[in-house]
């Protein structure tokens, strides 16, 4: 994955915090324990404490944070005409949220519809039939809360945008305002050295850093993130911004859609991983995920369960080809499969793969 800074000014380059992207991530942590072990503590005491209907409210809408990071947590960065500024509070997040036009608001909260597409410009499925119909198709696949949300976006949006902004406040007084005040601190002086760094010692240094898998080439004109997945941003008109946060890692989350300000997204801290599988499996795991194509299978299982045609359309790849690899993954323990109507999904077993080693899962996470 790439980002293109050539001719762009060194003040365009900016480490800032936002309360809503940290919400967002904090929503991921609460929704997937397993890809966060060191967050166990925190996340089971803020879920024992929702009251029932905004837990309920959370588990309908959780397919924003869960597998597929919603764009919607980053709207600063797609404000048309915009300065990528963040808020200083939540409140301010989401009247910047609320600036969103309607085109960009729900392509983004329909990202878990078209990840495939993905940084390439599709239409709106709002005023594209052919992406409104995929939309609903993929939503399909995903599950009737999916479908159930993609009517109501595509058909009206307005309500859906105030029923969003209602839940993310009613998260900030239930158990987020706290939760911003313990960690603004932390994240608020990460940015703060990381500017320091960056004006002393230049880009290269603040990139090594924010993160081991971020490099600046020797041209200075090309940020490139060590990911598995595919993506190419230009920051020589919006600039860039780089945001720290402490429910992120392993995630580095990098927003690379057309039109809108790139940013990198970081972990500041990173907790233990579980102990290592025993010596009789690691073998027949190891092999299993020596091919390549099956470490990128591996990277979307992780995220979300998904069904066969879902991970050939993706991968560009035929579903008996998938099916092949996915027989070599499930015959290590790797995959659980589970029937859903008349689809069948496939996700990758989280626990199994962290005691394989910190390095594949937070490859696979990054």
């Amino acid at each position: 994955m790439h980002i293109d800074i050539k001719g762009l000014a060194p003040d365009r380059i900016v480490f800032e915090t936002s309360p809503l992207a940290e919400l967002g991530l904090a929503l991921h942590a609460l929704s997937e324990p397993g890809h966060h072990p060191g967050l166990h503590g925190w996340a089971t005491a803020t879920a024992s404490a929702l009251e029932p209907d905004l837990a309920d409210r959370l588990h309908e809408a959780d397919f924003l944070w869960r597998h597929t990071f919603s764009d919607i947590f980053l709207a600063f960065a797609g404000v048309r005409g915009g300065d990528g500024k963040t808020g200083a509070s939540l409140a301010e997040d989401l009247d910047t949220l609320d600036r969103l036009d309607d085109e960009r608001f729900v392509s983004a909260a329909l990202e878990f519809t078209c990840t495939s597409l993905y940084g390439l410009g599709a239409p709106s499925p709002l005023g594209n039939p052919t992406m409104h119909a995929r939309a609903l198709e993929m939503a399909a696949a995903r599950g009737p809360r999916q479908v159930e949300f993609t009517q109501q976006l595509l058909a009206d949006p307005a309500p859906v945008r105030r029923w969003v902004r209602r839940l993310f406040e009613d998260c900030d007084q239930a158990f987020f305002a706290e939760t911003w005040q313990r960690v603004r601190v932390q994240l608020v002086a990460d940015a703060r050295h990381k500017t320091d760094l960056l004006r002393r010692k230049g880009l290269g240094e603040a990139l090594k850093a924010v993160s081991p898998a971020l490099a600046l080439d020797e041209a200075r004109t090309l940020i490139s993130a060590d990911k598995l997945s595919d993506g190419r941003a230009s920051a020589a008109g919006p600039g860039l911004t780089l945001i720290p946060s402490t429910f992120g890692w392993p995630h580095l989350n990098l927003l690379h859609a057309p039109g809108w300000r790139p940013v990198i997204h970081y972990p500041v801290h990173q907790p233990e991983l579980p102990s290592p599988a025993s010596v009789e499996l690691l073998q027949l795991r190891l092999e299993a995920l020596a091919h390549p194509m099956r470490m990128r299978l591996c990277r979307h299982l992780a995220r979300s369960a998904h069904t066969t045609g879902e991970l050939a359309d993706t991968h560009g790849i035929t579903a008996p080809e998938v099916s092949r690899h996915l027989a070599v993954l499930k015959k290590a323990g790797l995959v659980t499969t589970r029937r859903r109507g008349r689809y069948v999904l496939h996700q990758l077993d989280l626990t199994t793969v962290a005691r394989l080693g910190s390095d594949f899962l937070e490859g696979i996470l990054r």
